[in-house]
C-alpha cells in the first residue's frame, strides 16, 4: 500500500552534495521536516552551508522573510547514520552517478526503512529498474531527477521503472509538485527526457569550440539569440559540472552508441580539472 501525499510528514533525502542539499531545502521549505544524510559530517556540514547561502540570497531578493529562511533551516537535521531514516515517510537518494554506490544505497535502504515508504531516485541518467533491483520492493522505487538548481529550478522529471507502480508514479508527481515544482514522466530509456537530448547539444557545442567554428562567447552567444535558451551550451556546461556532464556523456555513448561520444575537449577539461563553475574554471573564469 502506497502512503498517500497527505500523510508525508517528512522527508530522508540521501547525500548533502549539490542535489541533496537542493532537494533538502525545497522540502522543508514547503513545510516538511527533512533528515539529510551523508557519509561524513564534513559532508552534511558543507550542505547545510549551501543552504544557508541559499536561504540568504532568497531573502536579499526578498523571496523568502528572515524568519522564514530560519524555520526552513530548523526543519533540516543532519546524520551520517542511515538508520536515522527508518522514520521517514519518504526518501530521496541524491548521491554520486554510480550504479555500485546507488544499489549499495537502495539495498540498505531496503533493509532499513519501512516496506511501505517510497525510495526514490535522482539519477540523471542511470536505469530505475537496475537501481530497484537490488530491493524487495521494486514496485516502490521510481526515478525523482530534479534540476540543478533545485532551489530555483521548477522541473522534475519522474521516471518509471520496469516494475515501478502506478501509484508509485502518480505519488511521485504529486510530491514534487508539492514541492513547488513542474513534472513530466519518462519510460526508463538512457538519459531520459533531458539528458537524452541535452548532452548531444552541449557536446556540439563544445565539439564546435575546439573545431574553431566560433569563439566561445559567440557560441552561446549565438544559441541563446538564436533558439531563446538562457544559456548558451558552454556556460550551462560550466554551471552543470563539467565532470557531471562528461560521466551523463558516457554513460549515454555507452548505452546508445557514438552519437553520444563526449567531445574530446571535454573529456580534457576534466582531466586538467576544469570542472566549470565549481571549480573556479572551465570553458570560463569565475570569481
Amino acid at each position: 500500500m502506497v502512503r498517500t501525499l497527505d500523510s508525508i510528514d517528512s522527508i530522508g533525502v540521501v547525500g548533502a552534495g549539490t542535489m541533496g542539499s537542493g532537494i533538502a531545502q525545497v522540502a522543508a521549505q514547503s513545510g516538511y521536516e527533512v533528515v539529510m544524510r551523508d557519509i561524513e559530517m564534513e559532508f552534511v556540514e558543507n550542505g547545510f552551508d549551501t543552504i544557508e547561502d541559499s536561504l540568504d540570497r532568497f531573502v536579499g531578493k526578498e523571496k523568502l522573510t528572515e524568519s522564514e529562511a530560519e524555520a526552513t533551516l530548523d526543519r533540516i537535521s543532519g546524520t551520517t547514520e542511515l538508520a536515522d531514516l527508518a522514520d521517514c515517510d519518504v526518501v530521496i537518494e541524491a548521491a554520486v552517478e554510480n550504479m555500485e554506490i546507488k544499489q549499495d544505497i537502495f539495498a540498505d535502504l531496503d533493509d532499513e526503512i519501512p516496506e511501505d515508504v517510497v525510495l526514490a531516485t535522482n539519477t540523471s541518467t542511470l536505469s530505475i529498474t537496475t537501481i530497484a533491483s537490488v530491493t524487495d520492493r521494486p514496485e516502490q522505487v521510481v526515478g525523482l531527477h530534479f534540476m540543478n538548481p533545485v532551489p530555483i529550478m521548477t522541473g522534475v522529471e519522474v521516471v518509471v521503472g520496469e516494475k515501478t507502480d502506478e501509484e508509485v508514479a502518480a505519488f511521485a508527481h504529486d510530491l514534487a509538485e508539492d514541492l513547488g515544482k513542474e513534472t513530466w514522466e519518462s519510460d526508463d530509456k538512457p538519459g531520459f527526457v533531458t539528458n537524452r537530448i541535452l548532452m548531444p547539444w552541449l557536446n556540439e557545442g563544445i565539439r564546435a569550440y575546439d573545431e574553431g567554428v566560433a569563439s566561445k562567447e559567440d557560441i552561446d552567444k549565438g544559441m541563446k539569440l538564436g533558439t531563446n535558451v538562457p544559456m548558451g551550451p558552454l556556460e550551462l556546461a560550466d554551471h552543470i559540472g563539467l565532470d557531471i556532464c562528461l560521466d551523463a556523456s558516457q554513460t549515454l555513448h555507452e548505452e546508445l552508441g557514438d552519437r553520444y561520444k563526449p567531445a574530446y575537449l571535454l573529456k580534457r577539461k576534466v582531466d586538467a580539472g576544469d570542472l566549470g563553475k565549481k571549480t573556479g574554471t572551465g570553458f570560463y573564469e569565475y570569481d
